[in-house]
This record gives C-alpha cells, sequence and structure tokens, in this order.
C-alpha cells in the first residue's frame, strides 16, 4: 500500500497548523487546476501566501525543500498565477514559501519553514 497520500496530508495539517498559530488564515487547500496544484494558499492582512509542502518520514531522499527545484518553482509561478485570476484575490503581495516536514515514529511533525523561497 502507498503510504505517500497519508504522509503528503500529515505534512499538509501540520504546516497548516504553524501557519494559524502565526495568524494567518487558510484560503484554499489543495487548490486544483488544468496545469497543476498548491498545497496551501494563506493570507494574513494584505501578504498572500503560496506555500509548497513537502514531507519526508526518513532522510533517504534528503529534506523536503530539496525536491522544490528550478522546474517546480518555475511551475508553482503559474499555477499561482492561474489561482489569482480565478479566484480574484487582490492581495498587496504575495510570497512562495516552502514547507519542509519531516514526520517522526511516534506521528509527530517537524516543520522547518522557509519564507519567501523562491
Amino acid at each position: 500500500m502507498d503510504a505517500r497520500p497519508d504522509t503528503g496530508r500529515s505534512g499538509e495539517a501540520a504546516a497548516e497548523t504553524l501557519y494559524v498559530r502565526k495568524g494567518f488564515r487558510v484560503v484554499a487547500r489543495n487548490w486544483r487546476c488544468r496545469i497543476g496544484e498548491l498545497d496551501l494558499v494563506l493570507q494574513r492582512g494584505g501578504l498572500l501566501v503560496i506555500c509548497e509542502v513537502k514531507t519526508r518520514r526518513g532522510a533517504r531522499f534528503g529534506a523536503g525543500f530539496d525536491a522544490v527545484d528550478a522546474r517546480k518553482r518555475r511551475k508553482l509561478r503559474t499555477v499561482g498565477e492561474a489561482f489569482l485570476q480565478q479566484a480574484r484575490v487582490l492581495p498587496i503581495a504575495v510570497r512562495f514559501d516552502v514547507a519542509s516536514v519531516r514526520l517522526r515514529l511516534d506521528g509527530s511533525a517537524v516543520v522547518d519553514l522557509f519564507e519567501d523561497a523562491f
């Protein structure tokens, strides 16, 4: 059985919890369009944050942040533009973050948040 969907959902929930504690509200989760998906879209005041969440259960494949390469960053920008057009959101600023989440054996999560990652 493939545990990746559960791993991803757990990481997204941990990242979301961190943002909510920082005063953000969730605008969208797993927003999809024909060109891709945004894991989390959050807002605090005039700031809109688009967060890519990468979750790992171990270090075998490196940290989650390492998976957000130049190609992935370009795609996230394009999907982010599509979101802004469809959602008709008019933020003062847009920031792209990466949440690198490591799930521990006990089920707890360690979230390293890279604000303004690209």
